[in-house]
């Protein structure tokens, strides 16, 4: 395999919105519970509101296919 194939394999997951805000949000996590000094809250919030988005993205995803030929 080619080092270009090989990457191109890596960032496809990146496509994905789910994934970035998934990866976005551990990162700012991480940042926060060991770069930063923030209290626990803080990272819980961060966290909260990451799970939030995926859970939003999801349900929009749904309702995109599950609207279809309903008419």
């Amino acid at each position: 395999m080619s080092l270009q194939l090989v990457l191109r394999r890596m960032m496809r997951p990146l496509a994905s919105r789910k994934v970035r805000v998934a990866l976005a949000t551990v990162i700012v996590a991480f940042a926060a519970e060991f770069g930063l000094k923030v209290s626990g809250e803080l990272v819980l919030t961060i966290l909260g509101v990451g799970v939030s988005l995926i859970l939003g993205i999801a349900h929009e995803d749904a309702g995109r296919w599950s609207g279809r030929g309903s008419k």
